[in-house]
């Protein structure tokens, strides 16, 4: 992982960006060379706390089976996610032998755009109630590195919603259990207009949406995930942005919000405003819903989202939207065609 600079700038007065946003804060009653050894070594701490394998770039994808629910007609869903090891660098790959399903179709509406980290639930596979057997999903990344996932129908894979929050940070451990977290029903999205666009390399695409929800579950804050008070100081800011995670499992604040990625296609895409991030990015002070200090962005009260899209090469991309109430999500494809 690349780390933030410590930037001293005289007597007393560090400037610590990763973790005050920029804030200068200033310790009058230390030395210049005993308060920069002191940043240092809590940013060496906060570092060694975290995991020693932590990269930006230069890493590979893992798919991950996730498991199985139930439909009402018999049939079965098959969810999977994957894990890219890095931090911040995304990768592509095609549809085809580094990116393929066995058994039947090698294509079975997987990604071909990883976003950072930890990404679960991406997609799912319906299979007939008599399904028996695997489905293998292959992925070749980093220098011919193979890997695989295996979805089943063995009993040990099936997920209820609850399995599905809990696993994402929604109940906090068992902590957050409560009512409005177990009646919670998934929100449904809207896509105005048409689900195939076609749009000019440059030329801004407006996209809108409109988002019914149940209200469920309660807004939370999250286990250690407040944001700060406004009568913090600076030291405060630090010392609380720095502290070690307290436990293992991820956690996150649970609100409603509304994000557009890329889900295929290579080219560099921009949206207008900035999306919360959708892959559990548990840094401090990160757009994201497990990230520390993190609150959710209001959201219009008729549920209608509006966004801005442009595209900066030509060719087809598949773009999808989450709406996640901060514990079950609901999704929305569009389909763009760019020219020239």
């Amino acid at each position: 992982m690349t780390s933030q600079p410590i930037r001293y700038s005289g007597a007393g007065t560090v400037l610590l960006d990763e973790f005050t946003g920029g804030h200068r804060v200033t310790y009058p009653h230390l030395s210049s060379a005993g308060l920069l050894l002191s940043f240092l070594f809590l940013a060496w701490s906060n570092a060694a706390a975290q995991s020693q394998s932590s990269f930006e770039s230069g890493m590979g994808v893992s798919p991950a089976y996730e498991g199985w629910v139930a439909n009402p007609d018999g049939s079965f869903t098959m969810l999977f996610g994957y894990m890219n090891e890095n931090w911040k660098e995304e990768l592509d790959v095609p549809i085809g032998p580094d990116n393929a399903f066995s058994p039947g179709a090698a294509d079975r509406g997987q990604p071909t755009h990883f976003q950072p980290r930890r990404n679960r639930n991406v997609f799912g596979i319906v299979v007939p109630a008599d399904f028996e057997g695997e489905l293998e999903w292959t992925l070749i990344t980093r220098e011919g590195v193979t890997q695989k996932a295996y979805g089943s129908l063995l009993k040990d894979y099936v997920l209820e919603r609850i399995t599905i929050m809990s696993e994402s940070g929604t109940v906090a451990g068992g902590f957050n259990n409560s009512d409005d977290v177990q009646s919670n029903q998934p929100p449904v999205v809207m896509l105005q207009g048409d689900t195939t666009r076609t749009v000019r390399i440059g030329e801004p695409l407006e996209l809108q949406v409109s988002i019914e929800d149940d209200g469920k579950p309660n807004y939370r804050a999250g286990f250690r995930m407040a944001a700060f008070d406004e009568d913090d100081t600076p030291r405060e800011r630090l010392e609380r942005a720095i502290r070690p995670p307290i436990r293992g499992t991820v956690d996150r604040v649970v609100g409603m919000t509304y994000s557009w990625t890329v889900y295929r296609g290579a080219g560099k895409v921009t949206f207008d405003s900035l999306q919360v991030k959708t892959w559990e990015d548990t840094r401090a002070f990160q757009n994201s819903p497990w990230s520390p200090y993190w609150e959710p962005p209001a959201m219009p009260e008729d549920g209608k989202v509006q966004t801005e899209v442009s595209f900066q090469e030509p060719g087809y991309y598949q773009l999808r939207g989450f709406a996640d109430d901060g514990g079950l999500m609901g999704r929305i494809d569009v389909t763009v065609r760019v020219i020239e």
